[in-house]
């Protein structure tokens, strides 16, 4: 009996800590969930398995279910979560998660540097190394156009392609627009774009190499797609639109670091995501073929990137533009001809 009792004891006591131990996220591990291109972001997480010894267990997008499947499967996981981490690619899905209470504030001491617009004021997401979305002109082209409105101009008609809207990266563009210039403006854009004969691509790689083989002038793409072609010999040039005195800017789209409500391994979650938001991050994902816009003052870039203090940007609420995009998407629909 005495044997017995000193038994359950143990198990209580062995029991007792290792819940204590799940709660306080004590253990060796932190497991995300990412978004962003598993090339760029693997290494980022070696690295701080390294620097911290805590291991990193990722499950990352696959290219079917890219920027879709981890959030899907975070929302599938609500009530039993299983990550600790979510990497967004972008803020408008982390926004999608905060709206349906799957996301925890929590304020890293490396947030501080970063401009108020690319975080959540709430403290559930906070922004870091950018993307900017850019129009890539052939070099043959001798008057360049500098604004998005560009795709409206008689003289581009029939010149311009762009990215189905209904995804990606060109769907959070629309739907800035909307938030900014409202309804009537905006659908007004679009279908005059429409009418402009724009080409309709299936990416914004693929917009870019269309601009870069000559068969079309330009196209509004994402920053990194106009550095890598730019990179490769072709004959491209990327210009920041939308920079005058009376213009509205060019989008920055960010990565977002998610801290996920209940996570398993809190304090190693708090962890990663300091590690994420530090300047090392930034200069990493800089000078890694992804060429990011670090959202830091004085990180150093590589020569083709602007510093985000040097660029006019488009002054959103990401919040808002998340609740727009799901508003437009029978109109973005009806657009593309579904």
């Amino acid at each position: 009996m005495k044997k017995f009792i000193i038994v359950v004891i143990c198990v209580i006591t062995v029991g007792f800590f290792w819940f204590k131990n799940k709660e306080s996220g004590t253990s060796s591990t932190v497991i995300v969930y990412v978004s962003e291109d598993q090339v760029f972001s693997e290494p980022v997480l070696n690295a701080f398995e390294k620097v911290t010894g805590i291991k990193v267990k990722a499950v990352y997008d696959t290219e079917e279910s890219k920027s879709t499947g981890a959030m899907n499967r975070l929302i599938a996981e609500k009530n039993n979560p299983q990550a600790d981490v979510y990497w967004a690619n972008e803020p408008i899905r982390a926004e999608v998660l905060k709206q349906r209470g799957i996301s925890a504030p929590y304020f890293s001491k490396n947030a501080a540097g970063i401009p108020d617009n690319f975080k959540d004021s709430k403290g559930y997401w906070t922004g870091f190394s950018a993307r900017a979305r850019v129009l890539v002109v052939n070099k043959k082209v001798k008057k360049k156009p500098a604004s998005i409105i560009a795709y409206t101009e008689p003289q581009w008609k029939g010149k311009a392609v762009i990215a189905n809207p209904l995804f990606g990266t060109t769907t959070t563009q629309i739907s800035a627009l909307f938030t900014i210039w409202g309804d009537t403006r905006a659908k007004d854009f679009m279908n005059k774009v429409k009418e402009n004969k724009t080409k309709i691509s299936s990416s914004n790689g693929e917009s870019a190499d269309l601009v870069a083989s000559g068969e079309f002038d330009f196209s509004l793409v994402d920053s990194d797609d106009a550095i890598n072609r730019s990179r490769q010999g072709k004959p491209i040039e990327m210009i920041y639109p939308d920079q005058g005195k009376n213009e509205i800017g060019c989008l920055i789209v960010p990565n977002a670091a998610v801290l996920i409500n209940g996570a398993p391994h809190i304090a190693n979650a708090k962890k990663l995501i300091d590690y994420l938001l530090s300047k090392q991050t930034e200069k990493k994902l800089a000078f890694a073929d992804c060429a990011q816009i670090p959202l830091h003052t004085g990180v150093d870039t590589p020569k083709e990137l602007k510093n985000i203090e040097q660029l006019k940007t488009m002054k959103i609420n990401y919040g808002e533009v998340a609740l727009e995009l799901q508003k437009i998407q029978p109109f973005l629909k009806s657009w593309v001809g579904y």
